[in-house]
């Protein structure tokens, strides 16, 4: 994916001033900032969920997206969210799905209703719905909210499987988590991205 000179504001606040990005393969690429300085503005963009004012973004290829606040629907279950998303991605099985589910230790809920599981177990179902696909860029806002620390080392260990692979994880949070994992940081600050410390070997 490649971002050039995106704008945005809202109203008379402008939160995004000019963002350049180019996402390649085999990257894990953080961007950190703080709450309110368009984090999830920039998110929504690049998943073309909202227009910006000016700029452009282009990509090949599948892409999944993670969005902070989960979307599920509370009567259905985790095996009824897959089906769903299954005939939405025209996928033709649930093998790449039930494998994550696996890894995240999600296939023992799969029979349970979206609006019994807990927030981090929501936050599985979420990852797991934005992978199945095997999306070759994957963007994720405030991924791992909720997670206990064995869950937090397995989305790290599966967001490095994934880089190995070829793939791009662009991961957007407030915090600067783990950032030796990471091949790029960017600070989000001023509706500007300026430069972190590219820390992985």
């Amino acid at each position: 994916m490649k971002v050039t000179g995106l704008h945005h504001a809202y109203g008379r606040r402008h939160v995004l001033r000019g963002i350049d990005l180019d996402l390649g393969p085999g990257r894990l690429v953080g961007i950190v900032g703080e709450n309110g300085a368009g984090k999830s503005t920039l998110l929504r963009i690049l998943s073309g969920e909202l227009r910006p004012d000016r700029g452009t973004v282009r990509h090949q290829g599948r892409f999944g997206y993670c969005p902070q606040d989960v979307i599920l629907n509370d009567a259905l279950t985790v095996r009824q969210h897959l089906r769903f998303f299954q005939s939405a991605y025209g996928l033709a099985d649930l093998r790449h799905a039930e494998e994550i589910m696996e890894e995240l230790h999600l296939h023992e809920y799969a029979d349970e209703r979206a609006g019994n599981l807990s927030g981090g177990t929501r936050q599985k179902l979420n990852l797991t719905l934005a992978l199945m696909h095997d999306p070759h860029l994957l963007l994720l806002d405030e991924p791992y909210q909720g997670f206990d620390w064995d869950t937090y080392q397995k989305f790290w260990n599966l967001a490095g499987r994934l880089r190995t692979a070829g793939r791009c994880v662009l991961v957007v949070s407030h915090l600067a988590h783990d950032i030796e994992r990471l091949d790029e940081l960017w600070r989000l600050d001023g509706g500007t991205l300026h430069p972190g410390t590219a820390v992985a070997a």
